[in-house]
């Protein structure tokens, strides 16, 4: 009897609890007019502040430049070349030499061309006096053709009076008929002198063409002649000797390489993944083995688009003043890249997340009227190391941005920074 009043009381006081967690939702639900999520309520007691936020200052990244090798050489170079045959007599000048433009450096034997040249002017001479001939002929004819029409002109009014004479019965008619004969004699005598005027003529062309043929001829044996005096075609410093007084310099070999040194190039070879450390017009520092703590600056002044098959290396030249032609050719020289970049910064890996259109951004904090407000920056992501990313554009170093938020942020939001911030 005892368990039963035990029993009885434990489900009225099951009861009693159900009606007032009952009555507590009714009561809730009259208070505040209709149901409230729980999750709903606590994202609009988060609103109701500014977030809460973990700000850093973005430091700049290493020195990413970095040393190339190269060798100098001349800005301009070119091989001075004989244009003749012959045995080298003398050669004046030796490696390392100063070369004045026009300037005699070596003579080849000219013998042979001397020669050329004689026989070249006896031919011309041939060939002028068969044209004087054929012009003298040619005066000769026109005289006869003077000649032979006043013989025509008395042979036509011979003819015409004897005609009339014999008409008359003075002459018999054979006189007037003979007559007659010797008019048409005349006449064609007159016509074959024409003729040969004509044929005079065009033999005092082909003369006198054959004439400027051998002029033609002369002069380019001449010029031949000249090719025997070696000149220099710059102003520079022997680079290079290429024959000994003796040897027989044909035509097209090279006796001397020379060399402009009033600029020099330094031709470093560089990868196509460091190309974007050198641009045309960019100027760079130098330095040269041969003159040891000396700086000097140059421009990069063309990279060539073509890299090498076997190094996959492509060629960047860079040009340097030389006033007294100081720097030689063939010295090791140490290119600086100012590196490529300059200007970024790092941040951890998780201070980056993804905008709208996808794009990467970083929330960089400023002060706008005295209340941290944050803006949305779209950056250019580089190399991600060790749980850290390189910002290659976008920010600068110096400027504050947020790596942890208590809540998502959007640009223009205020927000409080946190004990653990930076800055």
């Amino acid at each position: 009897m005892v368990f039963s009043r035990w029993r009885k009381l434990g489900r009225d006081l099951g009861t009693l609890t159900g009606w007032v967690a009952v009555g507590g939702v009714a009561i809730a639900t009259v208070a505040c007019g209709k149901p409230v999520e729980p999750v709903a309520q606590a994202q609009a007691e988060r609103d109701a502040g500014p977030a809460v936020v973990d700000v850093a200052v973005a430091a700049a990244a290493e020195d990413s430049s970095r040393v190339y090798t190269g060798t100098t050489r001349p800005v301009r170079q070119v091989s001075l070349r004989s244009q003749a045959e012959g045995h080298l007599l003398a050669l004046s000048l030796d490696v390392g030499d100063a070369v004045a433009q026009g300037q005699l450096v070596g003579t080849l034997d000219d013998v042979i061309l001397q020669t050329a040249v004689g026989e070249a002017q006896a031919e011309l001479a041939a060939r002028e006096f068969e044209v004087a001939q054929a012009e003298a002929e040619l005066a000769d004819i026109r005289t006869a053709i003077e000649e032979a029409r006043v013989r025509l002109q008395q042979a036509r009014n011979d003819a015409q009076r004897l005609e009339t004479l014999a008409s008359q019965g003075a002459v018999s008619t054979q006189v007037a008929e003979q007559a007659q004969t010797t008019l048409v004699t005349a006449d064609q005598a007159l016509q074959s002198s024409q003729a040969q005027v004509r044929t005079r003529q065009q033999a005092i062309a082909a003369a006198q063409q054959r004439v400027e043929a051998q002029r033609s001829i002369l002069r380019e044996t001449q010029q031949r002649l000249s090719f025997t005096n070696l000149t220099a075609t710059l102003s520079g410093v022997v680079l290079e000797r290429l024959a000994e007084p003796g040897d027989l310099v044909l035509p097209g070999e090279a006796v001397l390489s020379l060399g402009d040194l009033s600029q020099v190039l330094v031709v470093t070879e560089v990868a196509d993944s460091a190309l974007g450390e050198f641009q045309v017009g960019q100027s760079v520092e130098l330095q040269i083995d041969a003159f040891p703590g000396e700086a000097f600056t140059g421009q990069v002044t063309r990279i060539s688009p073509v890299a090498d098959s076997a190094s996959r290396l492509l060629p960047v030249e860079i040009t340097i003043a030389n006033p007294g032609s100081r720097v030689g050719s063939g010295l090791l020289a140490r290119v600086t890249s100012s590196g490529s970049q300059s200007e970024a910064v790092v941040i951890p890996e998780g201070a980056l997340g993804n905008g709208d259109s996808g794009a990467n951004q970083v929330f960089v904090v400023t002060q706008t009227d005295g209340q941290a407000v944050v803006e949305a920056r779209r950056v250019q992501v580089g190399d991600r190391t060790d749980g850290q990313v390189t910002l290659i554009a976008g920010m600068s170093p110096g400027e504050q941005y947020v790596v942890r938020s208590s809540q998502p942020l959007k640009t223009g939001q205020s927000v409080e920074l946190s004990l653990t911030s930076e800055g």
